[in-house]
């Protein structure tokens, strides 16, 4: 009886062990978490044949969603900074192109004296030249805005589509350097010309409408744009004598024109 129980006991914990062993292999082929050995040794070889480059620029847009995401702090209303957002909005509104190019022009026309209406004319043509290459870039890129800033309702309506470059990081960069090189002679008012500019660039990533990779490669073009507008740069003399010269050719044109008209008559 001994013996026949022993082999009863030996056959059940066979055929439990066996049980347990295939209940193991499936939960383990079935896990995701665990991997067969012959897809560890694919995803294994398919990560060695990826090139580096391409898994550092993974890396780095992954960190850079990351971060965009954390900065948001006031992309709605019910963010964990939404109190403030009429404030950082306000803070956006004077980053923007249209009262810049008022404001510009309306100094322009308004200047007494020559040196002012030169330096009012450079940026308005900066202001122009910084919309052309943005839009340039954001043409070529075609980086789609965050899902946050697209379903707010006056980004929809008044922000464009494409997110890089920032086109208010680079005006903000570009009217800085320019201010600070032409107009602002004092320290404060150095100070204060670029907490505007931290200012505007940070409120683009407060309220969740570009990528931190937007606001960073925008202050860096807006920074280079003006070492483009000083070589460029156009004195008032020089634009008298444009004028003028395009005057005399419209006149030339006007008289021998006058002239063949009459010849013809005749």
């Amino acid at each position: 009886m001994s013996s026949l129980t022993a082999r009863r006991n030996s056959c059940r914990g066979s055929s439990c062990g066996t049980r347990f062993d295939s209940q193991v292999r499936r939960r383990s082929s079935s896990c995701p978490y665990f991997p067969s050995s012959g897809a560890q040794t694919e995803d294994f070889s398919v990560s060695l044949s990826q090139p580096i480059f391409s898994v550092t620029l993974r890396f780095l847009l992954a960190v850079d969603l990351w971060l965009s995401k954390r900065l948001g702090v006031c992309a709605g209303e019910g963010s964990s900074w939404g109190g403030i957002r009429p404030l950082v909005r306000l803070v956006e509104v004077s980053g923007h192109v249209v009262p810049w190019l008022l404001g510009t022009v309306y100094a322009l026309l308004r200047g007494e004296r020559v040196e002012e209406r030169e330096v009012m004319l450079n940026l308005a043509l900066a202001l122009i030249l910084d919309l052309v290459l943005v839009r340039a870039v954001k043409t070529v890129i075609r980086r789609r805005k965050p899902a946050q800033s697209r379903s707010d309702i006056l980004s929809n309506f008044f922000v464009e589509r494409y997110s890089f470059p920032s086109g208010h990081a680079t005006r903000a960069a570009m009217c800085a350097r320019f201010f600070l090189a032409q107009v602002a002679d004092t320290a404060s008012m150095r100070v204060l010309v670029v907490g505007w500019a931290v200012s505007v660039s940070l409120s683009r990533l407060l309220l969740a409408r570009h990528y931190v990779t937007d606001v960073g490669f925008g202050l860096a073009m807006g920074y280079c744009q003006y070492s483009l507008v000083e070589r460029l740069w156009v004195t008032w003399d020089c634009l008298q004598d444009l004028l003028l010269l395009i005057s005399a050719e419209r006149l030339s044109r006007a008289y021998y024109g006058g002239l063949w008209i009459v010849d013809w008559k005749r």
